[in-house]
């Protein structure tokens, strides 16, 4: 038995990952592939990445699968590396869009990208799914092409492209794909590959649940419902609107109605979503054949960064009720949540203990929310989700169902596995979903699944910005806080929340953004790392950004679009930087907030003239120093680390650092 726990897991075995070369197909026996994946990630054959799940879900039906990662894009020579399928060609940008994983809000490059190996930029193109499908018609012009994954679902019809800062045509119609699956993709990809099999065109395959698809004119469909056009979104922000709001309220595979839109000289057509996989379909997923690691081609460049954060971490569930309007899950995922069974959640923990490097500390168990195991309400799996109406923020449904029983028995379940020493919970928590139930949940939770901080994403404190968010406002965040602290107290823990805020959402002025500044300060939070709003398609947050308006609601929103606009708002929730001291006095001198500048108990920063401040030091002065943190012993009554406590002047220890080591 030892001997096959070893082999199993000999990661330098490269025939048990699926192949990447001719050689790989001749080592299995394999003259032709029915299904050739070219991806924008390195290859990790792990669950918690997309191309991984979709080959190894087809190799488990049948099908012959390799996979192209990463491919030079500058020629098709690579793209031939595998020779020409039986079936069809799969094209995904990777786990992220390209442009995202490229660009920062700033518009700046980045230098890393954690799923390419030695999480080195630069590996993949801009637009990748357009890049790579385009070469792949150039190479072989009568091969099925389908595009998927999230690039592709969530630019399906005409959208915002922040980065080009224009409106662009479906990415079917700029790749010449064949067909776009979006969402998931898991029903999808097997209905097509059975249809495929049997003969079927691919341009006649238009019936697939979670697929868009192009014809001439609208001519060639019927019962649908019609978009505005690519040229009329192009021309009017308000059509853009329209087109919009009319695409964000049918994404329910239930009773979610067909939609089209024409792109120029092509109709792109969208069946409604897929529907949610059962929880045996979820089983079948996630009990595949994986390696969970890197190809060991990778080994000599450092690996691929990105399997770090979820080696050792299991996926519960999918889907997200908890409508945050920036977050592209809904788009994706969809709202009806969708479980694993405890049992095959159990048979990963078991696996995972077996894993070199497996010290005993399951990372994570979660999805996209962590406390979300089942349908927010009882109807769902009939009716669907209520069209417009969300179900949990700004406020909760009267029929939301707050139940963390299932979660709850998991968690121990998963606890007594032989090997295991810890679980954590690391993925998001709704804080305002876990009120609504009784603090067994989260008596546990402090208990046994905190490793000392607990990240939390309230994102902003305004009353407008976090209802233009989709979330709880500030009363229900402070309401968790103290229960937060409170139960932490009663258990003799020493644990802190880690909450997220994100500057320059729309809605968010100035004067919002000095609110949540004077928030951070009196709470003596200092963010390290600042989340600024990025307009990603398929947003409603995005549509708003650029728009102007609110899609479904017809109200007016102001936002922040001016590089120093953003900037103003990004250091104001850093104020306590030097770097940031100058633009920080300009925005509240602006705001006509001159009363934070000086030397008062509530100041962000002192004024020009300090001299201190001319050296770039970062003290407070006598009359700000000590104070509540002081009688609090260094944490302030809601919980977080004071960076103002007296130890400091003690021990001549710059608050950054003591942060660093506090935390």
């Amino acid at each position: 038995m030892e001997t096959q726990k070893k082999h199993r897991w000999n990661w330098s075995d490269r025939t048990k990952f699926l192949p990447i070369s001719r050689e790989d197909c001749t080592a299995r026996g394999w003259d032709e592939l029915d299904f050739v994946f070219v991806s924008g990630d390195a290859y990790v054959d792990h669950p918690s990445f997309g191309p991984a799940i979709l080959c190894r879900l087809l190799e488990a039906h049948g099908y012959r699968v390799g996979i192209i990662p990463q491919p030079d894009w500058h020629s098709t020579r690579d793209f031939n590396r595998l020779g020409k399928p039986r079936l069809a060609f799969l094209v995904s940008a990777g786990n992220m869009d390209s442009l995202l994983n490229k660009f920062t809000a700033a518009k700046k490059q980045r230098h890393q990208d954690s799923y390419s190996p030695g999480g080195e930029g630069g590996h993949r193109p801009e637009r990748a799914t357009i890049v790579y499908a385009n070469r792949l018609r150039e190479l072989y012009p009568d091969v099925p092409i389908i595009v998927g994954g999230i690039e592709a679902s969530l630019r399906r019809f005409a959208h915002y492209d922040y980065w080009s800062d224009e409106i662009r045509r479906s990415l079917l119609v700029d790749s010449m794909a064949d067909l776009l699956v979006y969402g998931m993709g898991e029903k999808a990809l097997l209905e097509i590959a059975a249809n495929l099999h049997q003969g079927v065109p691919v341009e006649a395959i238009q019936d697939v649940a979670g697929t868009c698809f192009r014809v001439p004119s609208f001519d060639y469909i019927y019962d649908y419902g019609k978009l505005p056009s690519f040229d009329d979104v192009r021309q009017s922000k308000h059509a853009f609107a329209a087109a919009f709001k009319e695409e964000y309220l049918e994404q329910d595979p239930i009773r979610g109605k067909r939609l089209a839109q024409q792109n120029g000289e092509w109709c792109v057509v969208q069946n409604p979503p897929a529907m949610p996989l059962t929880e045996a379909e979820m089983d079948e997923i996630y009990d595949l054949p994986y390696m969970r690691t890197y190809h060991p081609v990778y080994e000599k460049m450092g690996g691929v960064p990105a399997i770090k954060e979820v080696q050792f971490s299991l996926v519960s569930q999918r889907g997200c009720f908890g409508g945050c309007n920036f977050c592209a899950i809904i788009s994706h995922e969809g709202r009806i949540i969708q479980r694993r069974s405890h049992a095959s959640l159990l048979r990963e923990a078991k696996i995972l203990t077996q894993l070199p490097g497996f010290k005993g500390y399951i990372h994570d168990v979660g999805g996209p929310t962590a406390n979300f195991r089942r349908p927010s309400c009882d109807g769902q799996l009939e009716r669907g989700t209520c069209r417009g109406k969300p179900c949990l923020s700004p406020e909760p449904c009267k029929n939301l169902v707050a139940d963390h029983s299932d979660y709850l028995k998991l968690l121990r379940e998963l606890r007594a596995v032989p090997g295991v020493k810890k679980v954590f919970v690391r993925s998001g928590i709704r804080f305002d979903y876990l009120l609504l139930a009784d603090d067994d949940f989260l008596e546990e939770l402090c208990k046994y699944h905190v490793s000392g901080q607990l990240k939390i994403a309230p994102e902003h404190i305004s009353d407008r910005v976090t209802r233009l968010m989709g979330k709880s406002n500030r009363k229900v965040y402070l309401d968790f806080v103290r229960r937060f602290t409170r139960m932490n107290k009663r258990l003799g823990k020493k644990q802190y929340l880690v909450p997220y805020f994100m500057s320059s959402h729309p809605g968010s002025e100035l004067s919002d953004a000095i609110e949540l500044a004077e928030f951070l300060h009196e709470m003596g939070y200092h963010p390290e790392q600042v989340q600024d709003f990025i307009p990603t398609p398929g947003t409603l947050s995005t549509c708003m950004w650029y728009t102007g308006e609110n899609p479904l609601t017809g109200e007016k929103v102001w936002s922040a679009k001016r590089p120093e606009e953003k900037r103003m708002q990004r250091a104001l929730m850093q104020y306590w930087m030097p770097r940031n001291h100058a633009i920080v006095r300009k925005a509240l001198r602006l705001a006509h907030r001159e009363d934070l500048i000086g030397y008062g108990e509530k100041c962000l920063v002192r004024p020009e003239s300090d001299r201190h401040e001319k050296h770039g030091r970062y003290r407070k002065p006598p009359s700000q120093r000590g104070g509540r943190a002081r009688r609090a012993g260094g944490v302030s009554e809601v919980g977080h680390i004071n960076l103002h406590d007296c130890r400091l002047r003690r021990q001549k220890e710059s608050p950054i650092n003591f942060f660093k080591r506090k935390v």
